[in-house]
């Protein structure tokens, strides 16, 4: 009998901050694969139900939470709702996250927090507290949402990368502490992406278009859709044996050093 290493029927996934943008692109990848979708938002309930809404009008079985993710004792009630109003979450992705582009030498010590708080922090909250079902149930998977700054700096996006280095050293640490009851986690690091975000900047001429454009061997952003694959994957049974890596899905930007100005 043939087993279809990537299907997740039967599966629940929990996808942290997938209201929109890459979150909405992964999670509905793993729904599309047969898994339940579980979905949390912070902003408000109207933005978590429309979310939620969009998922189910594409025939994934969606549910949605609002609680956040930095708030302890939030996610430990709420994780205890989910497993018992849906299901024992199999799959784990800490995709929330946020960002504040300030010079590090201008930067509140209070911004700087929250950064950390939001991008390395609440990962190992919510971490925990999904883990402990994974460990009695002997399985489980967890994705941490990385970024190609886990690897390199740029300006004013200190406090980021800083989370973001920090997040994949914690990968590294969940898998080598949760490997022995069958727990894979590993991380995704998105590179540039086509989103509403960053929009305003992808016009031709716009000088940090022409820079991605121009420093991506593929020569082009990334569509959100591009995550599915590494979202899948990571969640599923073709994985089993993958521990404490990050896979960058960046159109070869960290494979070069980049390429001549005057090279076509």
């Amino acid at each position: 009998m043939s087993i279809n290493l990537f299907d997740l029927s039967g599966k629940v996934a929990l996808i942290t901050g997938a209201t929109h943008g890459l979150g909405m692109a992964m999670a509905k990848g793993i729904g599309n694969a047969g898994a339940k979708i579980i979905i949390n938002g912070n902003s408000s309930q109207e933005k978590l139900d429309k979310a939620v809404a969009d998922y189910k009008s594409q025939g994934i079985d969606a549910y949605g939470y609002l609680f956040n993710v930095t708030n302890e004792n939030e996610v430990k009630e709420n994780i205890t709702k989910i497993e018992t109003e849906v299901g024992k979450i199999d799959i784990l992705v800490n995709n929330a996250g946020i960002i504040k582009r300030t010079p590090l030498v201008e930067m509140k010590v209070e911004d700087f927090k929250v950064v950390i708080d939001v991008d390395l922090v609440a990962p190992f909250i919510v971490s925990k507290h999904v883990v402990k079902g994974m460990i009695e149930r002997k399985g489980g998977k967890i994705i941490n949402i990385c970024s190609m700054m886990s690897e390199l700096g740029r300006n004013s996006v200190g406090a980021y990368a800083a989370a973001k280095g920090g997040l994949k050293m914690l990968t590294q640490n969940m898998a080598t502490e949760w490997a022995k009851f069958n727990i894979q986690t590993n991380g995704i690091g998105p590179g540039y992406f086509a989103t509403s975000q960053t929009e305003p900047i992808r016009i031709n001429g716009h000088p940090f278009n022409d820079f991605i454009v121009g420093r991506t061997p593929a020569g082009k952003w990334g569509d959100p859709d591009d995550l599915q694959g590494a979202a899948i994957f990571l969640s599923s049974k073709a994985s089993d044996f993958v521990n404490g890596q990050v896979i960058y899905v960046d159109g070869g930007i960290l494979a070069t050093i980049g390429k001549p100005a005057n090279e076509d």
